[in-house]
């Protein structure tokens, strides 16, 4: 059976971590999801069209070698990210709550109780958000395909497929910490 669509009052797409050092595969290896981009930037329009609060997080790598660190090219973020957020928060953690500024406090502020979380990656900050905003009570709704991810190794050795990874974080947090739907699902709200 599928998710009928959310019933949207005033819901704040969370844009995680779109930043020009994901596209770096020597770093990260190999994604899934080549539409994720695509869907982010139809999530943004939709918002804006509405004048839905939107934020944008910025991850700030302590690792001065990474692509996300602010002292490389690849902090910045990518192109089709358009026009000036509500709200900036950077952070050096996985979750979107523990950056600057408070995103609880500022969602809180503004009384919002949807969220709409996408980005990168998947199973990273993008699910540990949803996690979050899930147990600090928020509607929580998590934009699968508006998310990738990158194959990854277990402690053993063994490759995992981003792809088996995505699968996995939408099982994680469906009808738990979220409702996960597509971007299409999404927009036809």
């Amino acid at each position: 059976m599928a998710t009928p669509p959310p019933h949207f009052s005033q819901p704040a797409l969370v844009v995680i971590d779109v930043q020009r050092g994901f596209d770096d595969a020597a770093f990260w290896g190999e994604r899934d999801n080549p539409a994720c981009e695509d869907n982010i930037a139809a999530l943004l329009r939709e918002w804006r069209n509405h004048n839905w609060p939107v934020v944008f997080v910025q991850h700030e790598s302590k690792n001065p070698d990474s692509p996300l660190s602010p002292s490389q090219r690849g902090h910045a973020f990518k192109d089709m990210l358009t026009g000036e957020p509500d709200l900036l928060v950077r952070k050096s953690v996985n979750s979107s709550f523990y950056g600057t500024p408070d995103l609880h406090h500022w969602l809180q502020s503004q009384d919002i109780t949807q969220v709409v979380i996408c980005g990168i990656t998947t199973n990273h900050c993008c699910e540990t958000t949803a996690r979050m905003a899930g147990n600090l009570g928020y509607d929580t709704y998590f934009a699968i395909d508006a998310t990738h991810t990158f194959d990854r190794n277990t402690p053993n050795g063994t490759r995992v497929p981003a792809e088996t990874l995505s699968v996995i974080t939408a099982t994680n947090l469906h009808e738990e910490f979220a409702t996960v739907l597509t971007t299409a699902a999404l927009l036809n709200q």
